[in-house]
């Protein structure tokens, strides 16, 4: 479940009308319909604040008040039955990541209603991206997502973001990509790097929930991450933060895609470790067969992991003695190598940070999987964190 937040109000009334919130919508999950005396008996709410949640509740569009029933009664006037209105309204989360696209949705109620995967070409054409994810969405709640009642679309994308209304910094050849998606989903729609995104989710509900200070790596086709400064997600100027696969590492000479040399990209994506692997004697198509060898013992496979992590725990030393997180968390494909890939991340992260850092940054996989871009695009939209007081105010 998605948890219910207010933009820009976190103090302790807040959060205890939020979580007041969440046992009464909690409460209609479990049982179904309910009346307000019913509620009151399973939540131990006085009628005062019971009353005052369920107002807002129904204000908002979460519940619904359903009409009494038909059967008569002896005394007193009918009583209504407080129902859960999950088709009130929808938000959709698409993560248009290198070699795939994610999707996920939620309905009013700030409920999951499913997420959804399919791997593709790189080359790939932008409008069959998003023909995909129309189709990937339309899976979702067994097909039952009403598309004309969305709320809005949360999208990330690979690369730096400009604005998080006017898209990528780098638009898709044929169109301006929200202008494309919001043709075929008739919803606004808002943009952001998807590694920020995930990051955001990661800090939300995540590995990372309810750290102040977080820094998070993809490490995935390419590499990229995010940062929460002082609770906030940082987009940085121009949304240039979070770049982390484009710092140099000192051993490192192949040329990345940014068109520099020695990226931390060059060494620590799933392509450059695959290909060094392959170098050194190692035979694998693909990520799978090398996470096999990895759980075999193959000695050549765990070498290639142990420089890869070298360079990832050197780059992220550097990073925490400029920023200073209290949380790491290592998430994307490579991260699901496991400790052959998080030790020697950690080895190297000990070694080159600042000896009175040590013991206070804690190194953590990450929680949400291949959803994480995607439930971020759905918390931007639905301003579902505190993390984002600095971000532009939603869409209309």
């Amino acid at each position: 479940m998605l948890v219910g937040m207010h933009p820009h109000q976190d103090g302790p009334l807040a959060r205890l009308r939020r979580g007041h919130e969440d046992l009464v919508l909690d409460l209609l999950r479990k049982h179904g319909p309910l009346s307000r005396a019913e509620l009151g008996q399973h939540s131990g709410l006085s009628r005062t604040t019971l009353s005052d949640i369920v107002t807002e509740l129904i204000e908002s569009g979460a519940v619904v008040a359903t009409a009494p029933g038909t059967a008569p009664r002896r005394r007193g006037r009918p009583v209504e039955a407080l129902t859960l209105n999950p088709s009130a309204g929808q938000a959709i989360g698409i993560d248009f990541a290198r070699r795939a696209v994610h999707v996920s949705a939620v309905n009013v109620a700030h409920e999951v209603i499913g997420s959804a995967s399919e791997p593709h070409d790189p080359g790939l054409p932008w409008e069959e991206r998003i023909a995909l994810a129309e189709r990937l969405v339309g899976t979702l709640a067994d097909g039952a997502l009403r598309l004309g009642a969305l709320n809005a679309i949360g999208v990330g994308v690979v690369g730096p973001v400009e604005d998080s209304y006017a898209g990528p910094a780098q638009p898709c050849p044929s169109a301006d990509l929200p202008a494309l998606l919001h043709k075929r989903f008739e919803a606004p729609v808002l943009v952001d790097n998807n590694t920020r995104l995930a990051a955001l989710a990661e800090a939300t509900w995540g590995a990372a929930a309810g750290g102040q200070d977080v820094l998070y790596l993809r490490l995935s086709h390419g590499v990229g991450g995010g940062l929460v400064v002082a609770g906030a997600l940082h987009r940085g100027a121009y949304g240039l933060s979070g770049e982390f696969g484009h710092i140099a590492v000192e051993s490192g000479d192949g040329r990345c895609s940014c068109g520099a040399t020695g990226c931390l990209e060059t060494v620590a994506s799933v392509g450059a470790v695959l290909a060094a692997y392959r170098r050194a004697g190692g035979h694998a198509d693909g990520l799978a067969a090398l996470l096999g060898a990895l759980e075999a013992g193959d000695p050549v496979a765990l070498r290639t992991l142990e420089a890869a992590g070298t360079h990832i725990g050197t780059v992220l030393a550097a990073v925490c003695n400029a920023i200073g997180p209290g949380v790491l968390v290592l998430g994307g494909e490579l991260a699901a190598a496991g400790p052959p890939l998080f030790e020697p991340v950690e080895r190297a992260l000990r070694a080159h940070i600042m000896p009175i850092s040590r013991d206070r940054v804690d190194l953590r996989p990450a929680a949400l999987g291949e959803a994480g871009g995607a439930l971020g695009g759905i918390a931007l939209v639905l301003r579902e964190s505190p993390l984002l007081s600095h971000y532009p105010a939603r869409p209309g």
